[in-house]
């Protein structure tokens, strides 16, 4: 049964969380959702392990059921964290980190270290010149037409419902590794996970181009919990190198899951599940 709830943050804003599983039991799971910009999606990831341990999810603000309408920045996404851990009465969390996710939990164990369990990243971080790879292998995913009509929705100003979810469905599909069912899930993602807060993207993306994790890899090397491991979709057009890259220099286990990109438990859920739950139930028998 999922339990919810609204936090107020010391600034004033309002963040939506929702939990699966005995909230009694600890350490407790939190997965963060990527974006920037985004409301959770990850419910359905959350019910593959909550039967071994609580799992907190939540609204990063400025999406979904979390409104706020100030300025964003990558501090202040890792206070709203800490915060939300006193206010679940969780000391140290395991930490699942999904896409833009993974950023967030890094960030947050380079200044809280001591309330990381563990940390699983899925999908991220990215090291190096990654993007100029992932706009190649997307480029070869779509159509001429498709690259066109992309981009030509790109500099509509004012988007109607039907041009934002033909944006979304464009920019989504190409994330997995079968680009029919890929246009499914994008279809179906870009009417769900909405509004998207484009201003929140552009803010946290300018912060973290300005000051990008790469030169933070020492420092958090030193203070990774001992249990921390990267978890990758073969499929990904974010180049797998990236993080074969970030696995050398963290010196951390990289799996791959081989038929899937950006969202592996949509195309090897039985894959991810047994990864996940062993992640967890070794983290909670430790």
């Amino acid at each position: 049964m999922e339990t919810q709830g609204l936090v107020s943050m010391t600034d004033e804003a309002q963040l939506r969380w929702m939990a699966l599983g005995d909230r009694t039991g600890l350490p407790a799971v939190v997965m963060l959702h990527g974006g920037p910009g985004l409301p959770d999606y990850l419910g359905d990831v959350a019910a593959m392990v909550a039967d071994l341990a609580p799992v907190y999810r939540y609204d990063q603000r400025g999406t979904g059921r979390s409104p706020w309408w100030g300025c964003h920045s990558l501090a202040r996404h890792v206070d709203d964290l800490a915060e939300l851990l006193d206010a679940w009465d969780v000391p140290k969390a395991v930490l699942i980190g999904h896409s833009y996710g993974t950023d967030l939990a890094s960030r947050f164990c380079l200044t809280h270290p001591g309330r990381v369990a563990a940390m699983l990243l899925m999908c991220g971080p990215f090291v190096g010149d990654w993007r100029s790879g992932d706009r190649a292998e997307r480029g070869r995913r779509m159509s001429t037409a498709q690259q066109e009509r992309l981009h030509a929705l790109e500099e509509v100003p004012d988007r109607t419902e039907e041009e934002e979810v033909e944006l979304l469905t464009l920019t989504w599909f190409t994330d997995h590794a079968d680009p029919e069912r890929g246009w499914h899930w994008a279809a179906q993602g870009a009417r769900r996970r909405r509004p998207v807060n484009w201003a929140m993207n552009a803010e946290l993306g300018r912060e973290r181009r300005a000051d990008p994790l790469d030169e933070h890899l020492a420092e958090l090397r030193a203070c990774l919990p001992a249990r921390t491991e990267l978890l990758g979709g073969a499929d990904d057009p974010r180049p797998v190198w990236a993080l074969e890259s970030l696995a050398l220099r963290l010196d951390l286990p990289l799996t791959r899951i081989e038929g899937a990109g950006h969202e592996p438990w949509l195309e090897q859920p039985d894959a991810v599940r047994a990864h996940l739950r062993r992640f967890v139930q070794g983290t909670v028998g430790a």
